[in-house]
């Protein structure tokens, strides 16, 4: 696996504002789970049964807009995710790609430095997941205008995690 590219969990200083009010301005509903298997973008892992969590909306491409002063317009968009409903701590190590399983489809977003998607592709995720996300992303950042790349859920739609260009 190249060590170049590294999943991005949502930032801490934004998920403390996600705990507290979302990106659609509702306050933070914390649960308990009893179900696991919820996809935590705080610590890039699936949840387990008894975890107190949230589903938040979250707008990725605005928060990196905003730090990057930049406005992406109409690419502005935000959608559900699973936190944490305190501090976790984040991922482990940060290497790998999470929820990355056998079957899954995946769908990668480019985007430049305006925030404007570039393009996409679906991944059909077969034996070697990481491998296939790996070799998209080879293939994404051999594009010099690209300057980040969303990984969604083909099935949802819905934000998995931001990998940045090198």
């Amino acid at each position: 696996m190249n060590s170049t590219y590294r999943a991005r969990p949502i930032e801490e200083a934004a998920l403390k504002e996600l705990r507290d009010r979302d990106d659609a301005g509702r306050d933070c509903v914390p649960y308990t789970d009893d179900e696991g298997g919820a996809p935590l973008r705080c610590c890039l892992r699936p949840g387990t049964a008894g975890e107190l969590i949230a589903l938040v909306s979250y707008a990725p491409l605005r928060r990196w807009a905003a730090a990057t002063g930049v406005d992406p317009g109409a690419y502005d968009e935000q959608g559900p995710v699973f936190v944490h409903a305190e501090d976790c701590g984040g991922p482990p190590d940060g290497r790998g790609y999470p929820f990355a399983r056998p079957g899954a489809q995946r769908t990668l977003r480019r985007y430049d430095a305006r925030g404007h998607i570039l393009g996409g592709r679906v991944l059909d995720l077969g034996a070697d997941p990481g491998g296939l996300i790996e070799q998209a992303l080879d293939e994404a950042f051999d594009d010099p205008e690209v300057a980040l790349v969303h990984v969604r859920a083909a099935e949802f739609g819905c934000f998995l995690f931001e990998v940045r260009r090198p």
